[in-house]
């Protein structure tokens, strides 16, 4: 019975041994696999020098221009050896680095290079297509009228000037009375209307004119020239030609006036030659009949308000002067 005892005990005594040999083994086994399933989720920063969650946050800070530039903050991240791999603070956040403008800058050098820049003001502004200030004055051109001048009359600037213009001669029915003109009426001792205000010497014979009733006689005595136009005759007197009113009965004037002599013309062609230079200007729509009617008396006033001259709607000196005959 001892003996069986004893093997008893000794049996218990070695079962226990094992068991409280496994038990550590199993502990530790279990604590080494908790590391490996960490390592298996994704973690490789175990180590708490490398895996700083509040070191790697800093640099994310470091992006403003004001503390990134700081090499203090920038040297923070020695050891941790991940400041490194996540992007450089300083050239992230530099402000030579954001504040580069290479792009936008060659884009604005290119954009503003003096040869292109050149060559577009120079095709923008070539004398040639924008600056014929020569051209100005011919026919269908269209200047700035001078001030009271109608706007849009062409060739206003250019006549100014006094281009000269060549006289030329007309064939005219002038040994008819004309029917499309309506004729003026004899009033004796007329004066012309408005003549007090046209100041100069070169208006003297519109200012001192009357309308004076005489014979043949009494002209033929007076002026030694008296010739025959459109129903009409005319007296030369000093430079202009003046209607000889009373030198035949049932004469015919279109307008009761002085006419400045041209070139040594007759008045239907000094008229007509008017009518010529005003119809190249643009001024006159009419036909070139050399009668000085309403259509032409009326562009004659639109041409001498738009070249600054007395609106004499007559043809005077200063008027043939500015459009190049005398």
């Amino acid at each position: 019975m001892r003996i069986l005892f004893v093997v008893l005990i000794c049996s218990l005594t070695l079962a226990l041994v094992n068991a409280s040999a496994q038990e550590p083994q199993a502990t530790k086994e279990k604590k080494k696999a908790a590391p490996t399933g960490q390592a298996q989720h994704g973690k490789p920063a175990g180590k708490p020098a490398q895996a700083k969650p509040a070191e790697v946050g800093k640099a994310k800070r470091t992006g403003q221009p004001t503390h990134v530039a700081k090499p203090a903050e920038v040297g923070k991240t020695k050891g941790t050896g991940a400041a490194t791999t996540y992007g450089k603070p300083a050239e992230v956040g530099k402000p030579k680095a954001t504040a580069k403008t290479t792009p936008t800058g060659k884009a604005a050098a290119r954009a503003a290079k003096p040869t292109p820049t050149g060559k577009a003001a120079a095709a923008a502004g070539k004398p040639t297509p924008t600056g014929k200030a020569a051209q100005a004055g011919k026919p269908g051109a269209s200047p700035v009228p001078a001030p009271g001048g109608k706007r849009g009359k062409p060739g206003a600037a250019g006549v100014a000037a006094g281009k000269p213009f060549k006289p030329q001669h007309f064939n005219l029915p002038t040994k008819t009375t004309p029917t499309k003109v309506t004729a003026v009426n004899f009033q004796q001792g007329r004066h012309i209307q408005g003549s007090q205000n046209w100041q100069g010497t070169k208006y003297t014979v519109f200012r001192n004119y009357s309308s004076q009733w005489h014979d043949r006689n009494w002209w033929s005595g007076h002026y030694n020239r008296v010739v025959f136009v459109y129903g009409g005759w005319y007296a030369w007197n000093a430079g202009y030609w003046i209607p000889a009113w009373g030198y035949a009965p049932n004469a015919y004037y279109a307008f009761d006036g002085p006419i400045y002599g041209y070139n040594g013309l007759p008045p239907d062609q000094v008229i007509a030659n008017v009518q010529t230079a005003l119809q190249q200007q643009g001024y006159y729509q009419g036909e070139v009949d050399g009668l000085l009617g309403p259509q032409t008396r009326a562009a004659i006033a639109d041409y001498q308000r738009a070249n600054g001259l007395p609106e004499t709607a007559a043809v005077d000196q200063p008027t043939l002067q500015s459009l190049g005959m005398a």
